[in-house]
């Protein structure tokens, strides 16, 4: 079984801990309704990828007729 031979100190654990952190998000504007997206990724808001619509938005549905 592993047995820690000595102490970790708080600033060899902190050394170890450095890069462990969370990073920021990288959002960018859609080009064609100017929304934040992730990179390389579909437009949530829009439907588009690369200057092309690959996924069809449904317009407001309008439940009140039913």
């Amino acid at each position: 079984m592993a047995v820690p031979k000595s102490k970790v100190t708080r600033a060899k654990r902190g050394m170890r801990r450095s890069h462990d952190h969370l990073v920021a998000a990288n959002p960018n504007e859609c080009p064609n309704c100017g929304e934040l997206r992730r990179p390389h990724h579909v437009c949530g808001a829009c439907g588009h990828y690369d200057g092309r619509e690959v996924v069809a938005r449904v317009e407001e549905v309008d439940d009140e007729a039913a």
